[in-house]
């Protein structure tokens, strides 16, 4: 069993293993609405879509041509969460990549069910890629822990439904497979956060009476055709071994899948650890790989 990497270890040994429960879910909510009371930053711009579906929109400072974009979809089991909670982080983006970067307000579950949340994501995509400062065919798509699952199923629905023809996916340690949740043997003493037990609540939550094997990206088998992946993971995330069985299946389709693997690092280190070196090259790696991904035609026509 891999030991907590030496940046992480002590924030580690004060984590709980769970957080997200049936019966934690209502203080949980309580204080990601008081998150979203507070005003928003004087450089985000806080949306409603005629669909109803709310946006948070952080612009490159200086853009004067339509340009690349990304759609963020915010983690928190399908359960609890807010775009609000990842606005550094977005802002980061906007800021390193001089993309515009779009943060989705998606349905939650249980209340909203699969598709619900599926379906908020995509009607934010495509008018992402509608906006006159955005070129439609440099949009990514990207998320974390749940947000990551989303994306990972949003890149699979924009395939189908052919509205965006979507460049890059950014998978950060995504929820892909609700298999995991039930899985003897894959729950581990180190994990933090996130355990078989959030598992089983969430996937329960999210797909309520939905067909698993269309629903969830992991049962997916038609993998061909999707846009390029980035893929990164903690060796002590529940999602670990999910997350590079879904790689491989991604590379065996065709599909171009960069992975990264943290030695050491928990569920969601990089946000209760930012300013670590290791976060730090972690946010990176996905930087650099939407850069190759959305700015290099740019790059080649200048």
């Amino acid at each position: 069993m891999d030991d907590f990497h030496p940046e992480l270890r002590r924030m580690a040994r004060r984590l709980p293993r769970t957080v997200i429960t049936k019966r934690s879910l209502p203080v949980l909510r309580t204080l990601s609405k008081a998150m979203d009371r507070k005003a928003a930053p004087t450089d985000v711009e806080v949306l409603t879509l005629s669909s109803g579906v709310g946006v948070r929109l952080h612009r490159p400072a200086g853009a004067t041509a339509p340009g690349p974009a990304v759609l963020w979809i915010h983690g928190g089991g399908y359960v609890i969460g807010s775009p609000s909670q990842d606005d550094a982080g977005c802002r980061k983006l906007a800021d390193q990549l001089g993309v515009t970067v779009a943060a989705v307000k998606y349905r939650l579950a249980p209340e909203n069910p699969y598709p619900a949340a599926l379906d908020d994501c995509h009607d934010a995509l495509v008018w992402l890629a509608g906006l006159p400062a955005v070129d439609p065919s440099r949009v990514a798509i990207a998320g974390a822990s749940a947000g990551g699952g989303l994306a990972a199923a949003l890149a699979l629905a924009a395939r189908d439904r052919g509205r965006v023809d979507v460049a890059a996916q950014v998978l950060v340690y995504p929820m892909l497979d609700d298999r995991s949740a039930r899985q003897a043997g894959l729950d581990s003493a180190n994990h933090r956060l996130w355990t078989q037990a959030s598992n089983v609540f969430g996937w329960a939550s999210y797909l309520g009476g939905a067909d698993p094997e269309s629903a969830v990206p992991g049962r997916r088998t038609d993998l061909a055709g999707l846009p390029p992946a980035w893929i990164g993971v903690g060796s002590l995330d529940l999602f670990h071994d999910e997350d590079l069985a879904y790689a491989d299946r991604l590379r065996e389709a065709g599909v171009p899948c960069d992975v990264e693997v943290v030695r050491g690092a928990f569920h969601g280190f990089d946000g209760l650890a930012p300013k670590a070196a290791v976060a730090q090259s972690f946010f990176a790696d996905q930087v650099d790989f939407l850069r190759r991904n959305l700015t290099q035609t740019e790059s080649a026509e200048a």
